[in-house]
């Protein structure tokens, strides 16, 4: 068999945990152990596990490949697990119940899957175990916590809608940095003194320019096809307003990477704009942020930075 290439592609890792809804498993674990965990797991092998808070975005993330040849997928995601291969069959299954076009896995007993995502050139590991995301982007890795509850898919809809925080998620966090020292006055008057100074990358940067090809992608496929209608778009909610917008703006330039949609919010609530947006996928650094925003919207918490440096 010939060698799959990944690295020319949109590669996503994905834990069970974020893909499928495993509270009761879970709970099985924590309440009576490995060993009735396992049982249960075999048990149930047959019984299809409901869809968890990234399902819809792996979904339709997915189903973007009809953008390109069929032995050339743009996107490919894979299942990293701690379950073993034995317990590990409930979720392969599930995936083919749902005909989800997931065929690669590492499932590893116990131990954390992260390690693997180099080798790999994944952009984006998704979990619900909170311990591995931390240890994974503490080691430098573009990792998020999945927050909340499922999307009410719609299937009629074909879009996929994601959304970003700017400062600690596509930027780094000297910006908030200055913040944290010096108040809401003296970042602004930071970023307005720095706006034709990029930022540093932040941790999904990389991400955003895989999607940003997809993009590039549908507008080729609208090009010959004038019926086509765009299906990915991209937006950044931030806590940002002027005269600190400009810098994020020049920054996303300088990168080589785009989005649709910009909110400088100055302090508005993010989740009311959320249910309004109603993106599939939505990132930040700041859990308080994701409090309000996990209500009604599948959110992933990106512990990056100092604000994240003591658990919360």
């Amino acid at each position: 068999m010939p060698a799959f290439e990944l690295a020319d592609r949109l590669v996503i890792g994905v834990a069970s945990s974020a893909l499928f809804d495993l509270r009761e498993s879970d709970a099985v674990f924590r309440e009576q152990g490995e060993e009735a965990y396992r049982a249960h797991q075999e048990e149930n092998v047959d019984n299809t596990l409901r869809p968890g808070v990234a399902f819809a975005f792996i979904r339709r993330l997915l189903s973007l490949n009809d953008l390109s040849d069929p032995g050339d997928p743009l996107v490919e995601v894979i299942i990293l697990s701690r379950n073993d291969p034995d317990t590990g069959l409930r979720v392969m299954r599930s995936i083919q119940t749902h005909e989800l076009p997931i065929s690669r896995a590492i499932f590893r007993q116990g131990r954390s899957p992260y390690p693997f995502m180099t080798a790999l050139n994944m952009s984006l590991f998704l979990s619900a175990d909170g311990r591995d995301v931390r240890e994974a982007v503490a080691a430098g890795l573009p990792a998020g916590h999945v927050l909340g509850s499922a999307y009410a898919d719609d299937p009629t809809d074909r879009d996929l809608r994601i959304a970003f925080d700017f400062d600690g998620v596509l930027a780094g966090d000297a910006a908030e940095r200055v913040y944290q020292s010096g108040g809401l006055e003296e970042f602004r008057a930071h970023e307005a003194r720095n706006a034709a100074t990029p930022h540093d990358p932040g941790p999904l940067r990389d991400f955003l320019a895989g999607v940003n090809r997809i993009q590039l992608r549908e507008e080729e496929r609208r090009k010959s096809d004038p019926g086509y209608q765009i299906r990915v778009h991209v937006s950044i909610v931030t806590a940002r307003n002027a005269p600190a917008h400009e810098r994020a703006v020049r920054s996303l330039k300088e990168w080589g990477v785009r989005v649709n949609d910009a909110f400088f919010l100055g302090g508005i609530d993010k989740g009311a704009v959320m249910k309004v947006l109603n993106p599939h996928i939505f990132f930040d650094d700041q859990v308080t942020h994701l409090e309000s925003t996990s209500r009604t919207t599948p959110s992933v918490h990106i512990p990056f930075g100092e604000i994240n440096e003591t658990p919360p």
